[in-house]
């Protein structure tokens, strides 16, 4: 039997190596070593205002701030603070200790204390100020701890290993980081570049950011977090400032959402609902772009706070402790931000439902985000019954918009389904021999005109214990309701449906009368099983293959020219002619060109004759 103890050795690292990789791989954008160093220079100054609570000597000045100097003489960058600064020691192991985070060793001793004394502090793993070697092929740090003995130490490296310490000279407590600029990082030197990268990444941290220009300190960020702040701290005129500086927006909003979450899951939200839709002819990239803060510092829009049916919101959400990875780029996919999403949607869709009481105002804001909202019907599963609620509608029987409570209420005592008419353009669905029968027996069809109304019916097929079905789809038993009373015979056709069927061989279905045509001679129609005539004229447009078939044919009985080419199949004369024509009135009458145009003009023309 082997008694020897297993060998224990620790992992080596090639720290040159190892700096190569944070420098090269941690980080897509290179401005971010910037939203790195303001951020450990705004904990240190947290650390400085947290420790004078026990030591008034180490008393925070009240000038605190970031103070960032580009010099194109020097090719120097300088970012100094007044925070709590470094001894000898803790510059060695902060600085020369690389993942060691001395903000995270801080925090680790102060887990006792009360939660409104604790600083909100941001670094957390010990990477971020070696992103400094991203723009610079050397760096000094010197440094001076507050309330210490009053000595500084000027730490220096190069990136490649190694470093050195030794005695400096500082007036004050605080640190001072001078970047000496690579020669492709120029535009790191020019104000207005510091001062975007600045407004992009740090723009609500509330201590000062300040950039030198012309020889004058120039403030670079706002400092205000708004969504932070008690809502009666905050007026109307600065949170429409806000959205217009995050949406670029012109207008004001239509609504604004600003709320605390408090207890297990916590995290600030201010969030706005545009007043108009946005010009952008191609829609982006069609996903939600609420900005993910974390204490007060930005990280991303990509986080998807919000469903993409809800990507017309623009706002902030800033947490204090969402799990990131070490870049602070992306986001670690946990519980936590699951739960912030679904709290963040629920509220948006608390607010819409409460807005929709007001009838005049939702119909503005319906006209404008309804499409999208609509795609929620396809893809969300959990709020497709919320979203039903939220739905407004075009009518046949009634002005402006209505909802599917409103339409129930208007259903006739023996009606049993909840109508619709898709298609491409409202003034046409009004229009439609579609609604010929419906109109005449006082049953209401809703009008559907955006794209999306010809998929989402698919997945929301009822409302209220009601089905949703499409007039174009099935024979809809409209017998049960009673009709104005037909001014012409009935003709029979009994001779003429089969003989429009052979005719028009597989370009129909199949050929039958129909109830629910007054006006009209032919109508088309599709089976009650798969997609309706709409969703068919889309999958064909685009080039999409897909559970389509050859339409019906459905002819009015009533109508002169029916009962005309009635008398002709009765005389056996050939019909195949007049059918191609009534099959081409029947698409031309739903929005689709006859088949073949030139041999449908051709066949008018010979008609006219």
């Amino acid at each position: 039997m082997n008694t020897i103890a297993p060998e224990r050795h620790e992992f080596g690292a090639e720290v040159g190596r190892l700096l190569d990789l944070v420098v090269h791989s941690l980080y897509s954008e290179r401005e971010i070593f910037l939203r790195e160093l303001v951020a450990n220079a705004a904990d240190a100054t947290d650390r400085r205002r947290f420790e004078a609570l026990t030591n008034p000597a180490i008393g925070v000045p009240d000038s605190a701030s970031v103070r960032i100097v580009p010099d194109k003489p020097t090719r120097t960058l300088t970012i100094e603070d007044q925070g709590i600064g470094m001894t000898r020691e803790e510059m060695v192991q902060n600085l020369g200790t690389i993942a060691r985070s001395g903000t995270r060793a801080f925090t680790a001793t102060m887990q006792g204390a009360a939660g409104d004394e604790k600083p909100s502090l941001i670094g957390q793993f010990g990477v971020g100020f070696y992103s400094a070697f991203m723009v610079a092929d050397r760096v000094e740090v010197t440094s001076r701890k507050a309330g210490g003995d009053g000595e500084a130490w000027k730490w220096a490296s190069d990136g490649r290993g190694e470093f050195t310490l030794e005695p400096a000279a500082r007036d004050n407590a605080g640190t001072t980081i001078v970047l000496y600029m690579k020669t492709d990082a120029d535009e790191y030197l020019e104000p207005y570049r510091l001062e975007t990268a600045i407004r992009k990444w740090a723009d609500h941290i509330a201590l000062p950011i300040t950039v030198a220009r012309d020889g004058k300190d120039a403030p670079a960020n706002e400092g205000t977090a708004l969504w932070r702040k008690p809502k009666s701290e905050v007026t109307e005129q600065a949170t429409n400032e806000l959205y217009r500086h995050l949406g670029h927006y012109f207008d004001t909003p239509w609504a604004t959402l600003q709320w605390r979450a408090e207890g297990q899951l916590e995290f600030y939200a201010l969030l706005f609902i545009p007043g108009a839709r946005p010009f952008d002819p191609v829609e982006g990239d069609r996903v939600s772009h609420v900005r993910l803060h974390v204490k007060r510092m930005f990280i991303t829009d990509d986080a998807k706070l919000l469903p993409d049916w809800l990507r017309f919101v623009q706002g902030v959400v800033d947490t204090e402790d969402l799990p990131l990875n070490v870049s602070r780029e992306m986001l670690q996919a946990t519980p936590v931000l699951a739960r912030i999403r679904r709290a963040v949607t629920n509220r948006v869709l608390t607010e819409l439902k409460t807005r929709a009481k007001d009838g005049e105002s939702y119909g503005k804001f319906w006209e404008n985000f309804g499409p999208t909202i609509k795609e929620g019907l396809w893809d969300d599963t959990e709020h497709r019954a919320t979203l039903g609620e939220l739905m407004r509608f075009r009518s046949s029987a009634v002005e402006g918009w209505t909802s599917f409570a409103d339409y129930v209420s208007r259903m006739k005592p023996d009606q049993e389904a909840i109508y619709i008419l898709v298609g491409d353009e409202e003034t046409s669905l009004a229009k439609s021999p579609q609604l010929e029968g419906f109109r005449a027996r006082g049953v209401e069809v809703l009008l559907l005109s955006d794209p999306v109304d010809a998929f989402w019916p698919e997945r929301l097929t009822e409302h209220d214990g009601k089905p949703i079905r499409s007039v174009t789809q099935g024979a809809a038993d409209l017998s049960k309701f009673e009709a104005e009373a037909q001014t012409s015979p009935k003709a029979d056709v009994s001779k003429l449906i089969p003989a429009l069927k052979t005719a028009l061989g597989e370009l129909v279905d199949d050929v039958r009368a129909t109830d629910r045509l007054v006006e009209s001679a032919v109508v088309l129609a599709a089976k009650a099983q798969g997609p309706d005539l709409q969703m068919q004229r889309l999958m064909r447009r685009t080039g999409r293959t897909g559970p389509t078939s050859a339409p019906l044919l459905e002819i009015n009985p009533y109508h002169p020219l029916i009962a005309a080419l009635a008398a002709r199949a009765d005389a056996g004369e050939d019909l195949k002619d007049m059918a191609e024509t009534l099959l081409d009135l029947a698409r031309v009458q739903d929005g689709e060109p006859p088949r073949d145009p030139a041999a449908f003009a051709r066949r008018i023309a010979a008609a006219l004759a």
